[in-house]
């Protein structure tokens, strides 16, 4: 079976400024239509250069091969198959794109006045009507940049919650299955946090929370599905447990879609989400950003909600700012709107029937892929999975082969590696995540290029320790790259 051509998959590309030639450039600029300004006689000596900026001379021809070539070597969703795990690394649909790029949206400024900025309030709020919808929320509020940031302003919020009826708690119930940034909202919001263990089956048991509850904690911080791929399958017995005790349930919904339609946290009790529009709702995720991380809650937390609120009176929308239990603001203005008008498109593209049928998907293709991948690797929970299936080394133990190894030799079948060494409950773990965006027939042929691998692994370990091999660089000093890495080119490129 066929895979996708791989030379050149890890960029060697040298920075631009490295390509300087003294007196080159590839620009012409028309002569000063005013005056000519001695900048020395207008501006503070202080603000001045005192050399001019340190930018690369180049040929128009060589600034453009320098970004053609530098984008063609890189690997990224809209190039092939990004099985990350954990991360949801989908295809994003080009029309939503086209909708965000809308000049009326464009060139709007978040300064302007709310009378003129009324189409773009109105998908705020409808966005917000939306999401509460499909998780089953009273409101939702747009601000928060990324997905720890909803965490941070959902504990935000329960920290609130709890500070108004006049208590003080401070501990936060975390399963062993969590995602890493949930200890660090905590920490950030002055909570300590309660590691509790998995079971067998790889969920948390109420009996486990039973006996961590007391009248010193917050709230259960509970990932659904978790980081093995796995349902929470004891979600609403937990919730009442912790409602009963004082306590509030924050579900991290990095996962929504492998429940979207299918499954409405709120109404198993859940207080209080983050969604990930960039994981669930098909906008662009990676490279540090862009990201969305709106909260949802229950009506009990919507006092608390970050201003301003986007509101509709009527037929006129407006920005409420007078709301004095919030938490107050979290970000500049009401979002990142580039990213809601991506996440809004996606939603009024399918509706609610296509939102299931992507539910239903992604779950269906990591199904595919464990059914096939249990028959020569450890799969860890073999039975059942949601939208990713983990895998690991464990039966590869006498070749020396590691996951690392099985990742970097991926690469000279065209495929970017999956997540690896997470989650941390599965030593030697590797994390897959087809997404509902995948065809059968890539999904078979990164099978087929895993099964050569572990082959290859059993009878010549050699050849899997030493990948890639048909990469532009090959094995890389990953330690030394962290604790020692080269951030800056001097004038001979090293």
């Amino acid at each position: 079976m066929s895979t996708p051509e791989t030379r050149a998959m890890i960029v060697q590309e040298m920075p631009i400024f490295t390509q300087t030639t003294p007196g080159r450039s590839g620009a012409s600029l028309p002569e000063l239509d005013v005056p000519a300004v001695d900048p020395a006689k207008v501006w503070p000596a202080a603000l001045l250069r005192r050399e001019p900026p340190a930018l690369p001379e180049v040929s128009e021809p060589e600034v453009v091969r320098h970004y053609v070539r530098a984008s063609s070597w890189n690997f990224h969703v809209d190039r092939g198959m990004y099985p990350l795990g954990s991360c949801t690394m989908k295809y994003n649909p080009k029309n939503a794109d086209v909708a965000a790029s809308m000049p009326a949206f464009v060139e709007l400024h978040p300064y302007q006045p709310v009378d003129q900025i009324q189409g773009a309030l109105r998908v705020m709020h409808e966005l917000e009507l939306y999401l509460a919808q499909v998780a089953g929320f009273a409101r939702v509020t747009l601000q928060p940049a990324a997905g720890a940031h909803g965490e941070l302003t959902g504990l935000m919020i329960i920290r609130r919650y709890h500070e108004d009826r006049g208590r003080r708690r401070t501990k936060v119930l975390i399963p062993d299955t969590a995602h890493g940034t949930n200890p660090a909202s905590c920490t950030v919001n002055g909570f300590s946090t309660v590691q509790l263990p998995t079971s067998q089956r790889g969920c948390l048991l109420p009996e486990d929370v039973a006996r961590a509850l007391d009248d010193d904690v917050a709230a259960v911080m509970i990932t659904n599905p978790n980081t093995l791929g796995l349902f929470e399958e004891h979600i609403a017995e937990i919730a009442e447990l912790v409602h009963r005790a004082g306590g509030l349930v924050y579900m991290d919904g990095a996962n929504l879609n492998a429940l979207m339609g299918r499954f409405r946290p709120g109404d198993a009790g859940v207080d209080v989400m983050h969604y990930n529009l960039h994981k669930t709702f098909g906008t662009p995720h990676g490279g540090g950003g862009p990201g969305s991380g709106p909260v949802g809650v229950g009506a009990a937390l919507a006092p608390f909600l970050p201003v301003p609120t986007v509101e509709k009176n009527g037929s006129v929308y407006t920005l409420d700012w007078d709301r004095p239990k919030s938490i107050g603001q979290v970000r500049a203005f009401v979002g990142n709107f580039g990213i809601l008008l991506r996440g809004y498109a996606y939603i009024r593209e399918l509706g609610p029937d296509g939102l299931r049928l992507a539910t239903d998907m992604a779950v269906l293709n990591a199904n595919y892929l464990r059914a096939q991948l249990k028959d020569f690797l450890h799969v860890p929970h073999p039975d059942r999975c949601m939208h990713e299936v983990v895998a690991s080394d464990h039966d590869l133990k006498a070749t020396g082969v590691t996951t690392l190894d099985i990742a970097k030799r991926l690469m000279d079948y065209g495929f970017h590696p999956p997540t690896v060494y997470f989650p941390l409950v599965v030593h030697g773990a590797l994390m897959i995540e087809p997404t509902e965006t995948e065809t059968p027939q890539t999904l078979d042929c990164f099978v087929s290029a895993l099964r050569e691998i572990v082959d290859d692994a059993r009878n010549r370990p050699e050849l899997v320790k030493g990948a890639p091999h048909s990469t532009g660089l090959h094995r890389l000093n990953e330690t030394q790259a962290a604790r020692k890495p080269k951030l800056r080119f001097g004038a001979s490129g090293e």
